[in-house]
């Protein structure tokens, strides 16, 4: 009798930047297989990236976590993490109300702030300790003052949001802590609005708070979208910062290149290599079926759960040809690393823009920069859902 194999899987000791073997075996096999998740639940797991934008675009493929067969990736706890795990048109409504801030023009505006967030922090890095902890030092800070910046909260209250997201993005956290980590950014924020909507500000929760004012929004509402904004503007890129660096500390010859290099189209083209290359929102996409779907050769039944692994969909050799090499000459533009379709990274334009700006700014103003310790100490987030490392020693 065959194993149905576990989900998510280990990846290979020393091919930190590489997608479980057993994953990459099923790819290799078959364009959709039954995984077996933490609760016995045997839902279909997507490989091959055709196939994943079929059904990440298919209107009879639901991404609400409520619906009976939804693959959760932990125990449910009660409450909602606002229109990401909703569908049309509750989803497009609320996700309306939020979606000027992102658009690439009013980004782009944003780059010479950022610019400075990342020049004044390497410079408090070149005079602070060496070696030092690249994640502290400037990973995560770069994320979470743009993203403060943006939405109008305190930086000062950074420790606090971050380590109650850390809580909320673990696997391993129990269902009990996620439900008291995420109640508590849910109050901070349904203050935070409350005292928005007495004296607002040019910042996007006060946005919301007109929203609020017309009947449009709930308080609570307001205060879910804020955790989500929160919590996926700062914890994503400052991983991809992080493992961005890393990955290319051990790929000297793509370091160079970037480093040397003062063309945007190459920096640009970096980055989506890096995001295709590394995909650090490793577990895959949740959804389930509403409808019986055909799809390669297999008919997934209505109720039955899909996973779409896209770290193995941004490796499928029939899409990037020699997709385990690093080559940030690679036009990898069509990655999967935002998702597709209705449910695509909202945030994807200012996560491109921070990254493009932290790549061509770090490596050139410290050349010298180097691993700090053997890549076998280094600690990486196995145990999460958005993949990177906890720490990065580096020296120059």
């Amino acid at each position: 009798m065959t194993t149905t194999p576990s989900f998510p899987a280990a990846r290979a000791p020393g091919c930190p930047f590489d997608p479980p073997p057993a994953i990459r075996s099923l790819q290799e096999e078959t364009p959709l297989a039954r995984v077996r998740l933490w609760d016995d639940s045997t839902p279909w797991l997507a490989t091959r990236y055709a196939d994943q934008r079929k059904l990440l675009s298919d209107p009879r493929v639901s991404a609400d976590i409520s619906r009976p067969g939804y693959p959760s990736p932990t125990p449910l706890r009660s409450g909602s993490i606002s229109f990401i795990l909703m569908d049309d048109p509750e989803h497009a409504r609320l996700r309306r109300m939020v979606t000027a801030p992102f658009t690439i023009k009013r980004v782009e505006a944003m780059r010479p702030d950022v610019q400075k967030i990342v020049d004044d922090l390497i410079d408090e890095l070149l005079a602070g300790p060496n070696p030092a902890d690249l994640v502290t030092a400037f990973a995560l800070p770069v994320p979470s003052l743009v993203i403060c910046q943006l939405l109008g909260v305190p930086y000062a209250d950074h420790d606090f949001f971050q380590d109650n997201s850390n809580v909320l993005i673990n696997r391993e956290t129990t269902p009990e802590a996620k439900a008291a980590a995420g109640a508590a950014l849910g109050e901070y924020l349904e203050k935070l609005i409350g005292e928005k909507l007495e004296k607002p500000g040019e910042d996007l929760l006060s946005g919301l708070t007109e929203r609020i004012h017309a009947g449009e929004l709930t308080r609570q509402e307001a205060a879910r979208m804020g955790v989500l904004m929160l919590i996926a503007g700062h914890e994503t890129t400052a991983n991809m910062i992080a493992l961005g660096t890393l990955a290319l500390l051990e790929h000297p010859d793509q370091l160079t290149l970037l480093r040397e290099t003062d063309d945007p189209k190459l920096v640009a083209s970096a980055v989506e290599e890096l995001l295709r290359y590394l995909h650090i929102t490793h577990n895959g996409r949740r959804r389930v079926a509403l409808e019986d779907i055909e799809i390669a050769g297999q008919v997934i039944r209505a109720g039955e759960g899909i996973i779409l692994a896209n770290d193995v969909g941004n490796r499928d050799p029939e899409v990037f040809p020699d997709p385990d090499r690093l080559d940030l000459r690679r036009d990898s533009r069509r990655h999967v690393a935002f998702g597709f379709g209705v449910h695509q990274c909202l945030g994807q334009p200012l996560a491109r823009m921070e990254l493009q700006v932290v790549y061509s700014t770090l490596y050139r103003r410290i050349p010298s920069l180097r691993l700090a310790t053997d890549l076998s100490e280094v600690k990486f987030k196995h145990d999460g859902s958005v993949y990177g490392v906890y720490e990065l020693p580096v020296a120059w």
